[in-house]
């Protein structure tokens, strides 16, 4: 089981017990944007995305922590590599962080860097790499902060409220 401890934060897996918070989540309508989620998620579908989440990032290509500040277990957020690519030293990075209240307060920060530092030390990955859409000043500037690129816009990549809006690669490569 992973656990990732910061000075205030720290990444563990997913439990059986995280259940209720997952299906929040992934049902937030206010985040659906930045999570690329469309339809709503049931208590079953999320049960059994549980169920599999011990798989190995190498079997699952994607490994997604929870966000958690003190010992007393309850999750602030999540944290995700995607699209891993073992071949090609490389993976998708993703953060959400639930409840206005939990922003601003640096836990992102602190879970983006955790989680930047075992991908780069522990995975050996090369490079890292977000989408974020061009309006999402907060995530560009959470991501900028520790040293991704923008490399590139994806021209009307999301059609989100009957608007099509762009999205930003910002890339991090691992010297």
């Amino acid at each position: 089981m992973i656990t990732l401890k910061g000075d205030n934060i720290y990444l563990r897996a997913l439990e059986p017990n995280d259940l209720e918070f997952i299906y929040a989540m992934e049902n937030d309508q206010s985040i659906w944007e930045v999570s690329n989620t469309h339809t709503p998620y049931s208590r079953f579908l999320v049960k059994q995305y549980l169920e599999n989440a011990h798989q190995d990032i190498y079997e699952a290509k994607q490994l997604r922590l929870a966000i958690c500040q003190d010992q007393d277990f309850p999750a602030l957020g999540l944290i995700d590599l995607f699209d891993f690519d073992p071949m090609n030293h490389r993976a998708g990075i993703g953060i959400v962080i639930q409840g206005v209240e939990n922003r601003n307060q640096n836990i992102g920060s602190e879970a983006l860097e955790l989680l930047i530092k075992y991908s780069f030390y522990n995975l050996n990955l090369h490079q890292l790499y977000a989408n974020i859409g061009c309006e999402n000043k907060a995530s560009i500037a959470l991501f900028t902060k520790f040293g991704f690129e923008k490399i590139g816009i994806k021209k009307d990549w999301t059609f989100v409220n009957g608007v099509y809006k762009d999205e930003a690669i910002y890339q991090l490569i691992n010297n």
